[in-house]
């Protein structure tokens, strides 16, 4: 029984914490005036008949609006830049509280709230100003810093202002200006390579660059195409070079190996005492295996390159390499002397190695991934 009571007494007290939690009177006894405002609200559109909510609603509002109203008015005499995004922000939160209890009949009933959409667009129009002046200033520099400023600042300007002037045009300009424009070029064969097609490899880069125009905010990749059509003033230039190149080295290695039978078998019969009787033994053959190596690799040299100052940024190698085997085997003596295992190696037939062009790509592709990802290795510190 006593035991119960506790339990009870437990409950009853975890209830009442949670109730005034939800009605705001915790946030009110933190001096959190504002959020006080709006639990209190969110607990009266649920339970209109709330009694500790009804007590804390004019409490709560009243003291955030005396409290939002002499930040803002301290805000403005501030010698602070963006203050007004301050201003903004507060003359936010008391419209908000305006508008939520507007919308209920219990606290309309508690508080009379009292809007300030006039002041909170006048607000508007002052901070979207200075956030615009702020970036287009930042842009006259000519700098990509300047740029990533401006970009900087414009967007936040958007979050608040999106109809402010030509803001959208803005971002796009402090964009480019904050981006690092680079050149991935295709990679070069010298000549004893042109009788391969490197048009796996050319397509893998195109699809890097479809994929990857900004490889974050302020990385723009353009093909040499791309950079020619737009008259492009890069700021990097990546270059590929295969410096060294060998497909199909072939390697034939054979080994002969004697094998006998692991038990005795009939070898044929023999006479004894007027009868045929079957003769068993061991039986032997020779085990010759094949073994057929095709080695295909390269070396594939990345450059970038400071374009404006021409000056090496990044100098990387990259190598690759594919081997594709063929084994088979043959003997000579007794089938019977073989293994399974041998049996089925006897069972292939030397094969045709791939074509010199499907060698190439397949060594080439884990050149590809070493480049890429070294590529964004470099780029992520920009």
């Amino acid at each position: 029984m006593k035991t119960f009571k506790s339990i009870s007494f437990l409950f009853v007290v975890s209830f009442f914490t949670y109730s005034c939690s939800k009605s705001g009177t915790k946030a009110l006894e933190k001096g959190d005036y504002y959020n006080a405002t709006l639990q209190a609200v969110d607990k009266l559109k649920k339970d209109v008949d709330n009694e500790k909510s009804l007590e804390v609603l004019p409490i709560s509002y009243n003291e955030a609006k005396s409290e939002l109203l002499f930040d803002i008015n301290n805000a403005r005499k501030a010698n602070q830049q963006f203050k007004y995004e301050r201003v903004l922000e507060n003359y936010s939160k008391l419209n908000k509280m305006h508008d939520l209890i507007a919308k209920c009949v219990p606290c309309r009933r508690a508080v009379s709230p009292q809007s300030y959409f006039k002041e909170a667009e006048e607000a508007r129009e002052m901070a979207a100003e200075e956030r615009y002046i702020f970036g287009s200033e930042m842009l006259k520099k000519g700098t990509i810093e300047g740029g990533r400023d401006a970009y900087d600042s414009f967007e936040k300007l958007f979050q608040f202002a999106p109809n402010f002037k030509d803001v959208r045009v803005k971002m796009d300009e402090a964009l480019d200006a904050g981006s690092v424009h680079v050149v991935l070029e295709q990679p070069r064969l010298n000549s004893k390579m042109f009788q391969y097609s490197y048009d796996y490899f050319s397509d893998q880069i195109a699809e890097f660059l479809r994929d990857n125009k900004r490889m974050n905010k302020f990385i723009r990749f353009y093909s040499p195409e791309e950079a020619g059509s737009v008259n492009l003033k890069a700021d990097h230039v990546v270059r590929l070079e295969f410096v060294d190149f060998v497909v199909g080295q072939t390697l034939l290695e054979k080994n002969k190996q004697p094998v006998t039978s692991k038990d005795s078998v009939k070898t044929g019969t023999a006479t004894v005492k007027g009868e045929k009787v079957d003769v068993y033994g061991k039986v032997s053959a020779d085990l010759i295996r094949n073994k057929k190596t095709v080695s295909s690799r390269g070396i594939l040299s990345m450059e970038i390159l400071d374009y404006k100052q021409n000056r090496v940024l990044e100098k990387k190698e990259f190598p690759g390499e594919f081997i594709w085997i063929n084994e088979w085997a043959t003997y000579n003596g007794d089938e019977r002397a073989l293994t399974d295992e041998d049996k089925n190696m006897c069972k292939k037939n030397e094969e045709l190695p791939p074509a010199p062009q499907a060698l190439f790509v397949e060594f080439c592709k884990p050149i590809y991934s070493q480049l890429t990802d070294e590529i964004r290795r470099f780029y992520n510190k920009y």
